[in-house]
């Protein structure tokens, strides 16, 4: 009796291994539920920045308005009959 007892026992300790550390086990999930949140985080990132490329690409395919304005900021171009004044920055030496 003692020893179907301590083989229960045992078998009941390995099962709760299992259920708690083994590789499909609690621990396992809750590791894999932090990798799919941080990966739907990364995702809706790329989407973001998606949306972005796509508004500035089809900005730039309707008419020169915003290509113009992305030469204008980048690079600083000006148009003829506009004067160019660089104001320096004070707070650098």
């Amino acid at each position: 009796m003692k020893s179907l007892s301590a083989v229960l026992v045992i078998l009941f300790a390995g099962l709760q291994y299992q259920i708690w550390f083994g590789q499909s086990g609690a621990m396992a999930q809750q590791r894999l539920a932090g990798q799919v949140a941080e990966q739907k985080v990364r995702m809706e990132q790329l989407e973001l920045r998606n949306r972005k490329m796509v508004a500035e690409v089809v900005a730039l395919q309707s008419g020169k308005d915003a290509f113009e304005a992305r030469a204008r900021s980048e690079l600083g171009l000006v148009k003829k009959g506009e004067v160019f004044y660089l104001i320096p920055d004070e707070t650098k030496p």
